[in-house]
């Protein structure tokens, strides 16, 4: 019987930790639930109801049968990692088929929680690459797309050494903004680009969450009301701050040049 109780209690701590990740790396609340609940029922607990929200998980179990469990996590809203949450699924899928234990799922999820992100030079030139295509795509020539790609790598310089471990998401986003504009005009002033709104338009794009507004989205249209609406609340405080980078620079620029610049 004790054998018994400590086995659902590992089932339920790992099904806990896999909500955990998936949430934490940007996953649909859906996902998460799902996840929980296919976990639970395939070693055999059918009593657990889990309550999740964009930043937090409520977890609850038993019944006549089983031993009474409840447990609460808060996760705090930060980055996309796909690459957990797509090993976090093949982990699920794994256990539908019955060739993990519950001990085995649990130390398989603490890899995945500690699967290293992309690293630093690879996310700076990335975001170099990204800004360059952006531009391109957008409707500027290669020339814009050239010039787009150093404000772009200068940009993610930016938010991995003083942006991440220094400045509040507000003030980091201003300041993400206000740096591409002022590099983009910059580069525009010296005659390296031959569209400005392009450039700033491609540059700043490593910036914007796309991934959390499109989940706020497919949150809203699921029902989950609550955390799509702060996640949405989230990604569109990030718009308004980026914005307000981006006005500070060009309302600096009219005041310096008296209106002439733009």
């Amino acid at each position: 019987m004790n054998e018994r109780k400590e086995e659902e209690r590992e089932v339920l701590d790992a099904a806990m930790l896999a909500g955990h990740i998936l949430l934490e790396n940007g996953a649909e609340i859906f996902r998460v639930e799902e996840t929980m609940d296919r976990i639970c029922r395939r070693y055999g607990i059918e009593s657990c109801s889990s309550f999740v929200l964009s930043n937090g998980i409520f977890t609850t179990a038993g019944n006549q049968r089983e031993e009474m469990f409840a447990k609460v996590q808060h996760i705090p809203v930060s980055g996309t990692h796909l690459d957990r949450v797509a090993a976090v699924n093949q982990l699920s899928r794994e256990i539908e088929r019955g060739s993990l234990t519950p001990g085995e799922v649990r130390d398989r999820l603490v890899l995945i929680q500690q699967m290293p992100g992309k690293s630093k030079r690879m996310q700076i030139l990335a975001s170099g690459v990204g800004s360059a295509c952006f531009c391109y795509l957008f409707g500027g020539n290669l020339k814009d797309a050239a010039a787009a790609f150093f404000p772009g790598v200068l940009l993610y310089v930016y938010v991995i050494y003083l942006f991440g471990p220094h400045l509040s998401k507000l003030v980091g986003n201003i300041g993400g903004g206000a740096l591409v504009t002022a590099l983009c005009t910059l580069l525009y002033m010296l005659h390296l680009g031959d569209h400005l709104n392009y450039m700033i338009i491609g540059s700043i794009m490593p910036l914007i969450p796309g991934v959390a507004f499109t989940n706020a989205i497919r949150d809203i249209a699921d029902g989950d009301y609550i955390a799509g609406s702060v996640r949405m609340l989230d990604a569109l405080l990030v718009f308004f701050c980026i914005a307000m980078g981006v006005g500070m620079v060009f309302g600096l620029l009219n005041r310096f040049t008296g209106g002439g610049f733009l």
